[in-house]
């Protein structure tokens, strides 16, 4: 299993939110398996998202997807503010 790991500021929760729950059938036909959305408790401007594949391969995927048609535009990306991290990373040990 590979995940991907995207953190990036926010201009509120709500509209993010909302934006990403339109992207369901998007994720999911994109191989998502799982994911989790998370929010530093200090920072209500922050979101951060670990989404899980089956494959590294399949996280790439992804993540070029979301940089050239999701975030590429002010209309898909509405609650985005500045460029978004990702990481891709595997599970080394887990209990």
């Amino acid at each position: 299993m590979a995940t991907l790991r995207i953190e990036h500021e926010i201009t509120d929760l709500d509209t993010w939110k909302s934006g990403f729950d339109r992207f369901a059938d998007f994720r999911r036909h994109a191989g998502v398996r799982a994911y989790r959305v998370m929010q530093p408790l200090d920072d209500p401007h922050r979101i951060a998202l670990d989404l899980d594949f089956d494959t590294a391969a399949a996280a790439e995927n992804f993540r070029d997807a979301l940089v050239e048609k999701i975030w590429a535009t002010s209309e898909t990306a509405r609650a985005l503010v500045g460029t978004p991290k990702t990481r891709i990373l595997e599970i080394v040990e887990e209990r």
